[in-house]
């Protein structure tokens, strides 16, 4: 049983985002501080990566941890309420994103995914970025 009524669920809802996010902004510094540019959500790509790199043939996803499945504390979590809703939903997100990946290799792009719970440590994180960049 959800513990919200349905207005506060919604309300809650609405204020998770898809751009702009905590974890994408640190990322965005990061890379801007190392004296790279790069578009933003590009449309016509696959997905329309987060961070794109176009001289270099390179993207940069940033994933949270709980929407796109990953192998820690935080992704590993399911909702309590409407268990094969969240289910369905968080795998269909899994499987588009894997989707999303191969097609942008195969237009020939380099694929960078960083994940929410990476960006807690800066300094990890931006020697990666650096690595995967230089």
């Amino acid at each position: 049983m959800d513990t919200l009524s349905p207005a506060q669920r919604s309300d809650r809802m609405s204020r998770v985002r898809s751009k702009d996010t905590r974890p994408e902004l640190l990322v965005r510094r990061l890379v801007h501080r190392m004296g790279y540019r790069y578009r933003l959500h590009v449309r016509r790509l696959p997905g329309s990566p987060d961070l794109v790199f176009p001289a270099r043939h390179t993207v940069i996803l940033v994933h949270g941890c709980f929407w796109h499945r990953h192998n820690c504390a935080l992704g590993n979590r399911m909702p309590k309420s409407r268990v094969s809703f969240w289910r369905g939903k968080l795998e269909g997100n899994k499987q588009r994103d894997a989707a999303q990946r191969r097609a942008l290799r195969r237009l020939g792009w380099r694929v960078l995914v960083v994940w929410e719970c990476q960006t807690r440590n800066a300094d990890p994180l931006g020697s990666r970025l650096l690595k995967f960049l230089g």
